[in-house]
């Protein structure tokens, strides 16, 4: 599977895990390297845009984006 879309200016990545490089490479394996289509960060980026996603929405925080979307 190719890289998200979103990575290369994941805010997420490119601001608030700069100085965990070992935990971004293991979110980014997972997530944006793997399966994107489960990381919550990229659900809420298809449902609502990349301008709605919470900077603190860590992407294994499925829950907590199946809960801003059912929101609206």
């Amino acid at each position: 599977m190719a890289d998200c879309q979103c990575l290369p200016k994941c805010p997420f990545f490119n601001d608030r895990m700069k100085n965990m490089p070992s935990m971004a490479n293991v979110y980014k394996k997972n997530y944006c390297r793997g399966n994107n289509s489960e990381c919550a960060r990229f659900m809420i980026f298809k449902a609502f845009g990349s301008d709605k996603v919470p900077i603190t929405l860590f992407p294994n925080m499925v829950d907590e984006a199946k809960r801003i979307i059912a929101k609206g």
